[in-house]
């Protein structure tokens, strides 16, 4: 983190120091919300969550090396404070003004489905170039992405953002601290419906993102997604669109899906062609290669770098991660879910040249008022694409059983009672896809069939 003095965060959030205000010239090198984080000269938001208090843990931080607390109210303790009605706005006008230090080109990543994989093949690929710092982990929401912004180093070239959302506003608030030079959007899918209502609800709440992009920024989106399309312009700004189809400005030929080695596909831009091998699973990672390709070229990028790019793409757990084992051939996907992303998966699995191929499937959180009919025609689509076994475990997921006819079901209610089964139901050599919404904790059964 570039540091900062606590005058400078005192001034950003409106605060009340509490303290020696000769102290006021102290330089602050991290900014941490964990108190087992807390380090050397670091500032401590104490937050109040729904499990702990941050204010109960002011004093150990202090014990750490932290030499002031951002507060809600005055905690005795010999440690500098800055007291504030509200920590967790106050970390964002603090993240809204550090961001401010930096002049480089900041891109915000969203979208129904695929933020993670795009932004970590957009740093992929400009990382074969540029000194690139990104989102870790899930850091993507209110209190994630003005961490993200504190961990970004002064050496930093490219800033690539995840963001995410589940209401109208959110995607304002984040853009305004962001501010982001590209946008973009990989999809538009059924997600967090019990708070945006449709697809229509979705698109208006994902694309609050441009309210506050900085001028002559750019737009990127997924020309295949017929919501994304409706788009023609944004204030004069015309959209680059990406994706498979060759409508898009940027498109793909896929030459060859032969899963485990990857995806040879031919990249096509401006009536020129650069070959390259993803080495990842599933089409929609050559969507997520398309919009690399198209920042890549923005950016300058030769095409060498960016194939050098595409082609030291990692997979990380719990998202499309391949892994074969002695018996199977297993998707791990298990961190989220929606009717978008499982249909998706299960295209995935089709590919496949295994003798079985099997879903494991759980409950779609966040969906609404129809979310028992999106389970059922999630099931519908298990059955029609072909599916040979559908396990489910959770109440929504049961309804995905009811929609079939040839394909060989099972219901659980619980991981445990799926797990126990398992050994007579899956065949050396099936193809298994597992996927839930995250609070299914599906990598349980990930672990019991890869351990």
């Amino acid at each position: 983190m570039k540091e900062l003095t606590l005058r400078e965060i005192l001034n950003s959030c409106n605060g009340e120091f509490i303290g020696d205000e000769s102290k006021l010239n102290l330089k602050i090198n991290a900014i941490v919300t964990d108190s087992r984080k807390a380090v050397e000269n670091s500032l401590f938001v104490a937050i109040k969550g729904e499990r702990a208090d941050g204010h109960s843990f002011v004093e150990n931080t202090y014990k750490q090396g932290a030499v002031c607390a951002l507060v809600e109210e005055r905690v005795d303790s010999d440690i500098l404070q800055i007291k504030v009605k509200s920590t967790l706005q106050a970390v964002k006008d603090i993240a809204l003004y550090y961001r401010s230090l930096f002049n480089i080109p900041f891109i915000g990543v969203t979208g129904s489905v695929g933020k993670t994989s795009t932004k970590e093949m957009l740093a992929s690929v400009l990382g074969a170039k540029f000194k690139v710092h990104k989102t870790q982990g899930n850091f993507n929401n209110e209190l994630g992405v003005p961490l993200t912004l504190f961990a970004l180093e002064e050496d930093r070239e490219v800033a690539i953002i995840e963001m995410g959302i589940s209401d109208f506003e959110e995607m304002t608030r984040l853009s305004n601290i962001v501010k982001p030079d590209y946008c973009v959007i990989t999809n538009i899918g059924c997600c967090h419906l019990e708070f945006l209502g449709d697809r229509d609800g979705v698109l208006k709440a994902k694309t609050e993102m441009f309210l506050h992009m900085k001028k002559n920024g750019k737009i990127f989106l997924n020309g295949d997604d017929d919501k994304l399309r409706e788009i023609t312009d944004y204030n004069g700004i015309v959209p680059v669109f990406y994706g498979l189809g060759k409508t898009n400005d940027y498109y793909a030929e896929i030459i060859e899906n032969n899963t485990q080695k990857g995806i040879k596909c031919r990249l096509c831009y401006d009536s020129k062609a650069i070959d390259a091998t993803i080495p990842a699973i599933g089409n929609h990672m050559v969507s997520n290669a398309m919009a690399a390709v198209a920042i890549g070229k923005s950016l300058g990028m030769a095409d060498s770098e960016i194939v050098k790019g595409i082609e030291s793409y990692t997979t990380i757990d719990g998202r499309n991660n391949l892994i074969v084992t002695d018996n199977y051939t297993v998707i791990d996907d298990c961190y989220n879910a929606n009717p978008t992303s499982v249909k998706a998966s299960i295209d995935v699995i089709m590919n496949f040249k295994n003798p079985r191929k099997v879903c494991i499937l759980g409950d779609m959180k966040e969906l609404g008022r129809e979310e028992k009919t999106l389970h059922r025609q999630t099931g519908a689509y298990a059955e029609e694409k072909g599916v040979h076994v559908l396990l489910t475990v959770g109440g929504l997921a049961k309804e995905m059983q009811t929609a079939l006819k040839n394909t060989e079901g099972y219901h659980f209610d619980t991981n445990e009672n799926l797990i126990a089964e398992l050994p007579k139901i899956l065949k050396k050599d099936d193809a298994i896809l597992i996927k839930a919404s995250h609070s299914m904790k599906f990598e349980e059964i990930v672990k019991a069939i890869t351990k």
